[in-house]
């Protein structure tokens, strides 16, 4: 009878305890407030329209509910995105574009109920549309710096045809002729302008959420030293125009292991290459010791 009463005394010790951090965080989340200004490759939010607001908070205090979800973005960050702001900035395109593959993979190679894979979620007919190889051994989706490419261009496509980042992220989401067509029908200026399937309407916004939040981790909670954020792999890069008929013997002879071939080239399907459309060459990323 004692150990049942001290049983019961602990648990409901542990229990009170759990509640009051719960209630303690609860406090601490409805603390946070949406920030007056919000914008989005320089375009303003216009939060003072009280659907906006509401749709943005929406976005905001969910994903402050996830919380381990936040830091693995953080973390994800440093592996992906010194690589994505070379490409951007070298096609002379806003920074803030990188967002898009959080809300998009949460920086993970990732495949969607729907068929899209990689860091930017390609369709396969979009792939090969915007000269990815997508096939039973290659699946360029999931090669990081052409799938980057390849999502520039076609953003860029969407901001020449809508003159508009928000409308060419948003045309990343449900297609550019969709966003025209929208836009034709409904006489809209901008995407806020218009009334889209709930999908898009919230991509937008978490994509400006995501924004905040990352640019701003502290701010929220979030106290990540850089020194804790996933690395870019050391890699140097073995060109080759044959077939890999054994891509395990391969890496042996590159003085690697298979698996660290499978791990840094995640756009190697099997486990061998056939040889090389003409002209082209695999470039296979090894790690260096």
């Amino acid at each position: 009878m004692k150990k049942f009463v001290l049983t019961f005394v602990v648990l409901s010790f542990l229990f009170s305890i759990s509640v009051l951090k719960a209630q303690n965080y609860f406090t601490y989340l409805s603390s946070l407030k949406l920030p007056a200004q919000l914008d989005f490759c320089g375009e303003k939010v216009p939060l003072d329209i009280p659907e906006v607001r509401e749709r943005a908070e929406r976005e905001f205090y969910l994903l402050l509910q996830q919380p381990g979800q936040v830091i693995l973005y953080i973390k994800r960050s440093g592996r992906y995105f010194p690589m994505f702001e070379k490409i951007i900035k070298e096609k002379n395109m806003p920074d803030d574009l990188k967002y898009l593959s959080v809300a998009e993979s949460a920086l993970y190679m990732s495949r969607s109920s729907k068929g899209a894979v990689g860091l930017w979620q390609f369709m396969p007919a979009t792939a090969r549309a915007y000269r990815l190889q997508v096939d039973d051994y290659v699946d360029e989706r999931r090669h990081p710096e052409k799938s980057t490419e390849a999502a520039c261009k076609y953003l860029k496509d969407g901001y020449q045809q809508h003159k508009s980042w928000l409308l060419s992220a948003a045309g990343y989401n449900m297609g550019n002729t969709n966003v025209s067509s929208h836009l034709d029908y409904q006489n809209g200026n901008g995407f806020f302008d218009l009334f889209l399937n709930e999908e898009t309407s919230r991509y937008i916004l978490r994509i400006v959420v995501i924004k905040e939040i990352m640019s701003n981790p502290e701010k929220y909670g979030f106290r990540i030293d850089n020194n804790e954020k996933y690395k870019p792999d050391n890699v140097k890069y073995i060109e080759c125009n044959e077939e890999i008929p054994n891509l395990s013997k391969w890496a042996s002879e590159q003085g690697t292991t298979y698996k660290d071939i499978k791990i840094l080239n995640p756009w190697i399907l099997e486990r061998k290459l056939p040889k090389p459309s003409k002209g082209d060459v695999y470039k296979i990323a090894v790690p260096v010791k």
